[in-house]
């Protein structure tokens, strides 16, 4: 064989194998969330507060005076696992991301309710980050309270890495590789057993503050 032919035949397998890794990229059931551009497939509910995409990253301003806001996916979801990145630009604020979550009667003008899980800058003495929060059900926390106690696994003011699986009425969390949170709450599956994500922007009496999120991805679990 010469060597036109055997550079042929290098360029052959290359193409097969970038094809191969392509389809396999396409077939692992990961489906990014934010095109790191625009806020399409996104919908604001509730409060004022500000959102935009700044540097590939969606970024959430508090605006005073302002409830709680909340930045949804349009598209619903159940059992899955859930990847984002998100950065607190001031201790002062803290955030969340919604799960299964809708808002009261299915009226977009009404109040954002479901699980929620915890973003909170550590500080000196750690926070509540990764744990389960009920957002607006009545419940306040459903980490029971025993195991409500603070880490300082999230990195104040630079990116940390959630990972967020629903299975039924389980729910785990970690952050940053360490487990935080091992949930099952039937009481809460049973009333939000589908629903869509939303980035929380918590409402402040004075001040402005930022919380960003990006490499936002989902992979819908049977």
């Amino acid at each position: 064989m010469n060597r036109r032919a055997v550079l042929s035949v290098v360029a052959a397998v290359a193409v097969l194998v970038v094809m191969s890794l392509t389809v396999r990229a396409a077939d692992d059931g990961w489906v990014s969330l934010f095109d790191g551009k625009t806020l399409s497939g996104w919908t604001q509910l509730n409060g004022n507060a500000k959102y935009s995409v700044e540097d590939g990253a969606i970024v959430g301003q508090t605006i005073e005076p302002s409830p709680n806001s909340f930045l949804c996916s349009d598209k619903k979801y159940g059992d899955f696992e859930l990847e984002f990145e998100v950065k607190l630009f001031d201790a002062r604020l803290n955030s969340g991301m919604q799960i299964r979550s809708q808002t009261a009667g299915d009226d977009p003008h009404g109040r954002v309710n479901g699980p929620q899980v915890e973003i909170e800058a550590s500080g000196a003495n750690g926070a509540e980050s990764g744990y389960i929060y009920g957002e607006a059900t009545g419940r306040g926390w459903l980490t029971p309270k025993e195991r409500l106690k603070p880490t300082k696994n999230f990195k104040d003011g630079e990116w940390n890495k959630y990972r967020v699986v629903a299975k039924g009425p389980r729910i785990q969390t970690w952050i940053n590789g360490v487990a935080i949170e091992d949930l099952t709450d039937e009481e809460i599956y049973k009333t939000h057993p589908k629903g869509f994500f939303g980035l929380q922007v918590h409402h402040v009496k004075e001040g402005t503050y930022k919380v960003a999120w990006r490499n936002i991805r989902i992979k819908e679990l049977d």
